[in-house]
């Protein structure tokens, strides 16, 4: 029944790519969608982008796994994502017009130099890969069929959308995908009040062991500027073809979000107290929590929520190779005219993730979280466009080398504060050298 499912989903959004897929004769039309995009699509591409595996599994997971403060801590996102991109997307937007800018590493390259530009792509690339490909291994799971088998096939999936009609098909085939993906959280959250239970356990209080104050404002650092750091989100304040879109985007996005996050983080919760009155089992590997929910449920049902959970993982990792293959293409490569070139590094990056997920890697929540505070190195070269007179390539160099090695070592050390570190020592690098180099400059 889930194979015909998928099935039956694959043709259906090969079809809707097929029917909005037009000639694309240029990289900004390919990557962008020529910037035309109006305010309803581009608020669900952006949600659907946004919100991945990482939440029907990794964060419902993490919720029966840590308590309330999950809750807090995803909020957190939301709040600072609103901000950001209240105050930053119009500002965005307007350079993206007036420059040209089709990679979101484009805005470094006339401030802080080309290589900033390039080395940038680069940390983005390795940042992002292991985490994508943590979207073809939650679907292949999903599948019950051999594990490699399941691996080719969404990552097929992935890159064929892609590949087909570039921005266009991923934005359309994203909006109803996110559509979906929200009624069947809703779903989900509706039988497992009635069947399971409903409530907060007391155990899921915050603070907790695993919720101090230290560990969240940890792992919240580098979600509330998920929305400037992150190049696949980045790249869609782009895409909207007026500012009257881009601000309907953001309202959009606000309230999807808030109704997908109450939803997610309730499941969990509710999970975590049918355990405890002994209606649900006990589950000690976060990621198995909804998996283990979904073979108690009716088999309609059961299959539904699978199928949305995989829409989460098509939209997010086809729109993460779309914008890395546009960052290298333009960024590290240099070719800003052919668009053949571009889908070439569709298939390349998806093979690459194709390797990565054979691997297995770790927590869903964990990369996440990993990816977004590599990330937050590029925080002080963003802010320093808009708010800060000061750096070059020197200081854009090293404050993108110092915030990626910080992150690297902190987190193979398994220290708490990783993110934390990243982000007082990134500014501490851009300021001390920003000042000497605008010096050195005047």
């Amino acid at each position: 029944m889930m194979l015909v499912a998928v099935a039956i989903y694959m043709i259906i959004g090969t079809l809707i790519a097929l029917y909005v897929r037009r000639e694309i004769t240029t990289q900004e039309d390919y990557f962008l969608a020529n910037r035309r995009l109006g305010g309803v699509i581009s608020a669900l591409t952006y949600a659907s982008t946004t919100y991945s595996a990482f939440m029907m599994v990794g964060l419902v997971g993490f919720a029966y796994a840590t308590g309330v403060g999950s809750a807090g801590f995803e909020l957190m996102y939301l709040v600072g994502t609103l901000f950001l991109l209240s105050y930053y997307s119009p500002k965005f937007w307007k350079l993206g017009r007036e420059k040209g800018y089709v990679s979101p590493c484009e805005v470094f390259e006339d401030r802080y130099g080309k290589p900033v530009a390039t080395l940038s792509a680069i940390l983005a690339l390795i940042a992002l890969i292991p985490y994508t490909s943590i979207q073809i291994i939650g679907s292949a799971y999903l599948l019950k069929i051999d594990y490699g088998v399941a691996v080719f096939t969404v990552a097929f999936v992935i890159a064929f959308w892609a590949f087909l009609g570039g921005m266009r098909s991923v934005a359309i085939t994203d909006a109803i995908q996110g559509i979906f993906m929200l009624l069947m959280a809703l779903l989900a959250v509706v039988w497992t009040a009635k069947n399971v239970a409903i409530g907060i356990p007391e155990s899921a209080s915050f603070p907790n062991n695993f919720w101090t104050p230290l560990k969240f404002a940890s792992l919240t650092v580098p979600w509330f500027f998920f929305a400037l750091t992150n190049p696949q989100v980045s790249q869609r304040m782009f895409v909207p073809k007026d500012e009257k879109a881009l601000k309907r985007m953001v309202l959009l996005f606000g309230a999807f979000g808030l109704i997908y996050t109450v939803l997610v983080t309730s499941l969990g919760l509710f999970l975590k107290m049918g355990t405890e009155i002994g209606a649900f089992p006990h589950v000690s590997n976060w990621d198995k929590v909804t998996p283990t929910l979904l073979t108690m449920m009716p088999d309609y049902l059961a299959v539904l929520v699978a199928l949305s959970i995989i829409m989460a993982s098509v939209t997010t990792a086809n729109s993460i190779v779309l914008t890395l293959s546009s960052m290298i293409l333009r960024d590290v490569v240099g070719e800003r005219e052919k668009v053949l070139t571009g889908k070439a590094f569709v298939v390349i990056l998806t093979f690459i993730l194709i390797l990565f997920a054979l691997q297995k890697p770790g927590y869903i929540v964990k990369l996440a979280i990993l990816s977004s505070t590599i990330l937050l190195c590029q925080l002080p070269l963003i802010l320093g466009i808009f708010h800060f007179n000061i750096g070059g390539k020197i200081t854009g160099l090293a404050t993108l080398i110092a915030g990626f090695t910080t992150a690297v070592t902190l987190s193979l050390m398994k220290i708490p504060w990783t993110s934390i570190a990243v982000f007082v020592i990134s500014f501490a690098v851009f300021f001390t050298l920003g000042t000497i180099e605008k010096a050195k400059s005047s």
